[in-house]
């Protein structure tokens, strides 16, 4: 039966985000009667987030489809060994392969102007000393993280942000899901954040089916949430 079913949606946010910035996917999404789910992604580290996400797929009856934007797209590279995971769409996002870090897959290629722009922090450890975390410097967050977006939104998004865990860049993929799960890109052509040749070097190794949004930003499902939708859908019926 499960087989018959139309599969959950699991949206996976990035860092510097958080699951809000899916509403207009959401929408499109419960306007088609897809049954959705935005978690909250702990951007901790990839192991531990990996893990968390995993466990809200195994919990969810019937079969899904995990899609990740940014830094969740390592994570559903992972997490979706789960068993009931049939697909994973990747949303301007890290595609990478077993073994290999976020450092690792950006360093072949041109740094994005993200890394420049990147600003430290520290936050508390159980036991430990403090550890580092990391923000867009605010001022320089509209242009590259959602140059397409209005700026009255991007201002908000700007002192929104949820930092990611410094050490999460270098932590290295336990495991790649597309080697035996279908997989959907999404490449962001106008990206600041991520450079768009590691969406797309990502996606083609992945065999992923790809769409590429000319001029989009890293924020294209907030400022492109049809376009997105339309992919997972996609994803959606070719599984169901």
């Amino acid at each position: 039966m499960a087989a018959e079913a139309t599969p959950t949606v699991v949206l996976v946010h990035g860092a510097f985000a958080d699951a809000a910035s899916w509403s207009g996917v959401i929408t499109e999404l419960q306007n088609h009667g897809v049954p959705v789910v935005a978690p909250p992604n702990p951007l901790r580290g990839l192991a531990s987030d990996s893990a968390y996400i995993a466990s809200v797929a195994a919990q969810i009856e019937g079969p899904v489809v995990l899609v990740g934007h940014s830094y969740g797209g390592a994570l559903i590279t992972v997490a979706g060994t789960t068993e009931n995971v049939v697909g994973l769409v990747y949303v301007a996002a890290y595609v990478l392969e077993e073994g290999e870090s976020l450092g690792e897959l950006q360093g072949r290629f041109p740094l994005s102007p993200l890394v420049s722009n990147l600003k430290e922090a520290t936050y508390p450890v159980a036991g430990a000393a403090p550890a580092t975390e990391v923000t867009i410097a605010p001022e320089a967050f509209p242009a590259i993280f959602a140059a397409d977006v209005p700026a009255a939104v991007t201002k908000v998004l700007a002192v929104a942000q949820r930092p990611l865990a410094a050490a999460a860049f270098e932590e290295k993929a336990t495991a790649a899901a597309w080697h035996t799960k279908p997989a959907w890109a999404l490449v962001a052509g106008g990206d600041q954040a991520i450079n768009p040749e590691v969406e797309r070097f990502g996606a083609e190794r992945a065999g992923a089916t790809v769409v590429e949004l000319d001029g989009a930003s890293h924020a294209v499902a907030v400022s492109r949430p049809k376009d997105v939708a339309d992919l997972i859908l996609g994803a959606v019926r070719a599984t169901g």
